[in-house]
């Protein structure tokens, strides 16, 4: 038996796997433990984007704060705001209009961001 999930397709593997997990939450009634931890992978994931974001920064401070000022606000700024908008998420959630306003906030966010550095990196 060992061999036939050893030489199983890992795609097909990770399914079964899945399925064997989501049977047992079923069978035993454990949809409580489940939004537990779908709240606990909510937190976690925005932990992970702030410390991204933070990784980001302690790489860059040097050359972003050479940057003018108004260059500065915008960017962090953005970074701010994109993180605000990422813990509302996970504490609201979304659906419908404030799913859109949510994508929208994020794309304006990532594309200021873009601009301020294309612009701090443009020379002539």
């Amino acid at each position: 038996m060992r061999r036939f999930f050893a030489d199983m397709n890992p795609t097909l593997r990770g399914f079964l796997i899945i399925a064997v997990i989501v049977l047992a939450i079923i069978i035993l009634n454990q949809q409580t433990a489940l939004l537990s931890l779908v709240y606990l992978t909510r937190i976690v994931f925005f932990l992970a984007v702030a410390f991204f974001l933070f990784l980001v920064w302690r790489e860059r401070r040097g050359e972003i704060s050479t940057w003018s000022s108004r260059a500065q606000w915008a960017f962090y700024g953005a970074a701010v705001l994109a993180l605000v908008a990422i813990g509302v998420f996970i504490v609201n959630g979304a659906s419908g209009r404030n799913a859109l306003a949510f994508f929208v906030i994020l794309g304006l966010c990532a594309f200021s961001m873009f601009r301020v550095w294309r612009d701090q990196h443009t020379y002539g």
